[in-house]
């Protein structure tokens, strides 16, 4: 590193100082000047940073250079310094009517800005990509505004736990989750009845209680197709469970040898049984009933009642009440309000039918709120569709029918994503000045300043009142079409599901589906003669670089002609369904095995505990498929030798022509390639280290020890008659393959074990075991604790509380209270307690879950997504060449992707919530910069969808007329885009690695500002010499040329708007990591400096 900097600093960088591009008054700054022809070299002086002068101001002054000169240290590493061709200023020709706008949306970054003067200095790399670098923003101050309070205070606690308990009554009371209780309940207490009578018990056997626990594991709160799914996969999962133990427990008494070690005999079964459950547990969710039920049997057979004489007859104890208790509950879901699959469907079609409703009434203001119910919606459609094609399902819908109505559903939340909410020309001043209704309040935490509005001339008066007299109605038609045609649609569905009288709509609602399909075509007839008569109107202005509010409307209302188009090809699907008017049939699960071992019905998912987190996890695991092998791999071109006499030989125009280096080849193209088996056992070795693996061996180490004193001789005595083996069972069923619980969640957990318990000693010893007493005792317990098992967001402290009341309860009906009520319920409490808290505090000790660090890597991960999709969208819909335009199956792969990322931003807010309830002994974990940081990344994500929309209708037509002016706009197009990229890159490596956000990043606006000047620079000269503007004028030409020009402001102006997000996302992520400065790497030179190693941090 020594010799490094010597040579550096023998040969340092040549200067060129060029006349300042603008005027800075903020400060007083030294200019050097130079005549041009005369070259001085600053003299080679080495200098030592020291903690001592270093707060001394240093300066160097580098004399100027000629500007002809180049860096004999120029390579793609040091660059070059010349004379900058493209300074950083307003062209001097006629504004493109294309870029004024954009440069209108620059100025509100770069307006009032001293530090923006490069005084014509450039590091232009030698043809590579070049950045401009800034003094970056300042902190915004508005995010230490919010302050939340702790989670675990009682200020706060309580009244939420008031307000919840009351939302409980009312939906238990007043909608379904009332009936879904009372299924669940009926089937636990019918149970519990029997078990209660003598001869039932006694017939059972002392395990006859393992009846009830069935009927809770697998609930009938839910629909048939998923109980008969549960049914039928608890009772392999309990056969299997009892068959691997019975081979162990006779493995273990073969020989007298195996009878004195009986306890490592069923040690290695237990261990080798419950690591293989729990990675399949996690690898595959759809199994997540069948381990579940597995391992409670292996567990009770090895645990329960141990000794070296082995009691064949407990088999049985346990296998007959388990399969007559998935027996009671099946009848009981089937016969009792049955729900056949039909009803989740079409709750979330009436639910998505009232959400894309409310974003049809327009003009309003743009509601955030709003727009995540529809990106909410787009998420539930593909889930309802999902759950009913996992399962057995009586329905009226084919399966087919079901996926068509989803994909035409989700395009027109698509095009209502894409709306202009708020458009103030087409609302009446006297709307204006009511002010009806409440109005949500938005917290502006940017921090940035808008522009000011533009001055309305008279020109543009009348432009704007033009359009708005010859569209406001036709528009006002055309929505008012489309709601009507979306709440018959929701009519029409409903009356086919059966469901209509529970959910709505209304019944004066009508559902001729023929008549408004009539309807609507008139209103869309109606606003394509308006448009064109607009378009013919000879008064409309040629350009409209000066009229940006005419733009604004036209960018208004031709969307909702397009979401005209996709309601259209709703309402035909909608009348094919009602026309054929199939009755009620079932339908086997048609969902694809492979990804089915993936998914899982909505009631497991929630039962199982860790919805959000699942739900993250999954999200994001789809994502990375989706996005894997869409890197592009740089191929250099193999080197050759150039024509010195043409390398700098200008074309038309002044235009000089540069060459692409190298090209981009797609990874999957490497991926085709035969992999050699070294890579292939690595690639198993290193899918061994996931979290599938990790949860398994924290299940074996877990189950392992707690299991040690069941084979013990002396404490056997004491677990056999406690029936100790509960704990090991109970941390089987709190274990989670990827969140543990926080500190709230083992109090919890670990309170309604204790209750459990001694609610259970209360209901014997209230009358000594009275059957009617106990009966009653559980229904006043039970139903509380069956809702929250299966109908709250909390489940495993609700199966926590229920099975400790009912291995208590029926402990001490089967011991009659002996020794002691007192004794039975603390010992078979306290084995519940330390299976909760043995799980959880292994969930926190061995590769926990930090929500605020999977949140930090989600956000890195969108990043490099966002870039991704932002190279695509450039690569595909902009800059592409002629004849390659973008087709239907690239359209369509957009979409798709577009889908992932809003779920991805819907997830990502869920598992934010989770970190206000961690705890962290720093404080309290700020979410606010994570907030804002979420919403930058989704509103640079919007504005590439916009952008790619746009792009379909507009076209930049100086890619392939003209070749010259391509090449001369390539080295501009290529700064803008890689300034964008190599932003989020470093960004996304920062939150990645949790590691501080470099001071100076390459100025994307500065960049963008700059390829606009070149683009109206270049399109003045095609303008003046080809009479361009005279070319597509033309009347053949002339509706094709204003919508074209209308999207290139929508083009250009989403171009901008990714711009101006960027910024956002620098700001934000530098509040949560922190911004890198000067110290650190003075600190690290010193000490390295002092023993001669160098080290680039």
């Amino acid at each position: 590193m020594r010799r490094a900097t010597n040579r550096a600093m023998s040969n340092p960088p040549l200067i060129v100082s060029s006349t300042p591009t603008t005027a800075s008054s903020s400060a007083p700054r030294d200019h050097t000047s130079a005549d041009a022809g005369t070259t001085t070299t600053s003299q080679s002086r080495r200098r030592r940073f020291s903690r001592a002068n270093r707060q001394e101001a240093k300066h160097i002054r580098l004399q100027a250079l000629n500007p002809g000169t180049r860096s004999s240290a120029s390579s793609i590493y040091y660059g070059s310094f010349n004379r900058s061709p493209r300074q950083s200023r307003t062209s001097i020709t006629t504004p493109s009517p294309r870029v004024s706008m954009s440069h209108s949306h620059l100025e509100g970054i770069l307006q009032d800005d001293p530090d923006l003067d490069t005084y014509g200095v450039e590091e232009v790399r030698d043809g590579f990509f070049d950045g401009v670098f800034v003094k970056p923003a300042k902190r915004n101050p508005e995010l230490d505004r919010v302050a939340k309070q702790h989670p675990l205070s009682l200020e706060s606690l309580l009244p939420q736990q008031w307000h919840a308990m009351k939302d409980v009554v009312r939906d238990v009371t007043t909608t379904r989750v009332g009936i879904r209780l009372m299924k669940s309940f009926l089937a636990f207490f019918i149970a519990y009845v029997l078990c209660l009578m003598s001869p039932t018990r006694n017939w059972l056997g002392r395990y006859s209680y393992i009846m009830v626990l069935s009927t809770i594991i697998n609930h009938p709160g839910r629909t048939m197709g998923a109980q008969l799914d549960g049914a039928i996969l608890t009772t392999v999962g309990t056969a299997g469970g009892l068959g691997w133990g019975a081979f162990a427990l006779w493995l273990s008494g073969c020989t007298p040898a195996a009878e004195r070690g009986y306890g490592g005999i069923l040690a290695a079964f237990l261990i080798v049984f419950m690591g293989s459950i729990a990675a399949l547990r996690s690898y595959y969710i759809r199994l997540y009933q069948l381990v579940l039920a597995s391992g409670l049997s292996l567990i009770y057979t090895c645990l329960a009642d141990t000794s070296e004489a082995i009691r064949w007859g407990k088999l049985f104890d346990y296998g007959i009440p388990w399969l007559l208790g998935q027996v009671l509950s099946l009848v009981v879901c089937c016969a009792v309000f049955p729900d056949a699959g039909a009803r989740p469907l079409a709750v979330a079609l009436h639910r998505a039918f009232g959400v894309m409703q409310e974003g049809l009434s327009l003009p309003q203001p743009d509601s955030p709120a709003l727009h995540r119910q529809l990106a909410v919606q787009f998420v539930g459609l593909s889930a309802a569709c999902r759950d009913l094609t996992l399962d057995i399902s009586i329905t009226r819908f084919p399966p087919s029918d079901v996926l068509t109505l989803r994909n035409l559903m989700q395009a027109v939340i698509r095009c209502l994503l894409s709306l202009g909410m708020e458009t103030a020309p087409f609302d009446k001043p006297e709307e204006k000045e009511e002010d009806t209704g409440p109005k949500e309040v938005v917290i502006d935490v940017d921090g940035s300043t808008k522009r000011p509005p533009l001055t309305r001339t008279n020109t543009a008066k009348k432009a704007v009142n033009l359009v708005t007299s010859k569209l406001a109605d036709p528009t006002a038609s055309l929505l008012s079409s489309m709601r009507n045609s979306l709440e018959r649609c929701d009519a029409v569905l409903m009356d086919m599901s059966g469901y209509r009288k529970y959910l709505g709509p209304p019944p004066e609602t009508s559902t001729d589906i023929t008549g408004v399909i009539a309807k609507i075509r008139k209103s869309m007839i109606k606003y394509d003669e308006a448009e064109d008569s607009l378009m013919d109107n000879p008064t409309l202005p040629p350009t409209y670089s000066n009229h940006p509010e005419v733009i604004e409307l036209f960018l208004f209302v031709h969307p909702i002609r397009q979401a005209a188009k996709a309601v259209e090809n709703l309402l035909l699907q909608v009348m094919v369904m009602q026309q054929q008017r199939r009755g009620w049939r079932v339908y086997l699960p048609s969902y694809s095995f492979v990804k089915g071992l993936q998914r899982t019905n909505a009631q497991v998912r929630h039962d199982r505990g860790g919805l959000t987190v699942g739900f993250f996890f999954q999200s994001q695991a789809s994502l990375g498929r989706v996005m894997k092998g869409m890197a592009n791999v740089y191929k250099p071109l193999r080197p050759y030798q150039q024509d010195p006499d043409t390398t700098d030989a200008p074309g038309p125009f002044g235009m000089k022509r540069t060459e692409t280096i190298g090209r981009y080849e797609e990874e999957n193209d490497q991926n085709l390639k035969e992999k050699p088996f070294r890579y292939q056992l690595w690639m198993v070795l290193h899918r061994l280290q996931g979290f599938e693996t990790r949860f398994a061996l924290k299940v074996i180490i877990m189950t392992s020890l707690l299991a040690i004193p069941g084979w013990l001789p002396q404490s056997r005595g004491w677990w056999n008659q406690n029936e100790s083996f509960w704990a090991v069972g109970m941390v089987w069923i709190m274990a989670h393959p990827r969140v543990g619980g926080n500190f709230q969640d083992l109090l919890t957990r670990a309170f309604c074990g204790v209750l459990g318990a001694i609610w259970g000693a209360f209901a014997y010893a209230a009358r000594e075991g009275n059957p009617y007493v106990m009966a009653v005792f559980a229904a006043i317990y039970m139903i509380p604790m069956l809702y929250r098992f299966t109908l709250s967001k909390h489940p495993r402290s609700g199966i926590v509380g229920c099975f400790s009341f009912v291995v208590v309860s029926f402990a001490e009906k089967a011991d009659q209270g002996q020794p002691s009520v007192v004794h039975v319920a603390w010992t078979r409490g306290l084995a519940f307690v330390i299976g909760v808290v043995t799980a959880v505090v292994v969930s926190w000790s061995l590769w926990p879950f930090v929500a605020r660090n999977e949140l930090r890597k989600a956000l890195s991960s969108m990043m490099i997504y966002s870039s991704i999709i932002y190279r695509g969208v450039v690569a595909r819909y902009i800059y592409y060449d002629k004849g390659d335009e973008p087709g239907v199956e690239d359209i369509k792969r957009s979409e798709m992707l577009e889908g992932r990322l809003r779920e991805g931003f819907f997830r990502m807010r869920e598992i934010m919530a989770l970190t206000q309830h961690e705890i962290r002994l720093r404080g309290p974990f700020n979410a606010t910069p994570y907030s804002a940081l979420i919403d930058a990344c989704e509103g640079f994500f919007e504005y590439l969808v916009s952008l790619r929309q746009a792009s379909l209708f507009f076209h930049p037509h100086l890619m392939h007329d003209n070749k010259e002016a391509t090449e001369t706009l390539f080295s501009y197009r290529r700064d803008a885009v890689a300034a964008i990229l190599m932003n989020l890159y470093v960004l996304a490596g920062a939150l990645r690695g949790n590691r501080k956000v470099p001071r100076y990043l390459p100025s994307a606006a500065i960049s963008r500002k700059r390829l606009l000047d070149k683009m109206a620079e270049v399109e003045a000269a095609l303008a003046h010499t080809r009479e361009i503007e005279r070319i597509q004028s033309r009347g053949s030409e002339g509706e094709g040329r204003r919508w074209s020009q209308i999207y290139s402001y929508s083009y250009s102006q989403n171009l901008t708007g990714c711009v101006k997000q960027l910024e956002q996302l620098i700001v934000y992520t530098k509040e949560i990591v922190g911004e890198q400065g000067f110290g650190p790497v003075l600190e690290e030179f010193d000490v390295d400096d002092a023993v001669g190693i160098g080290r680039v941090s």
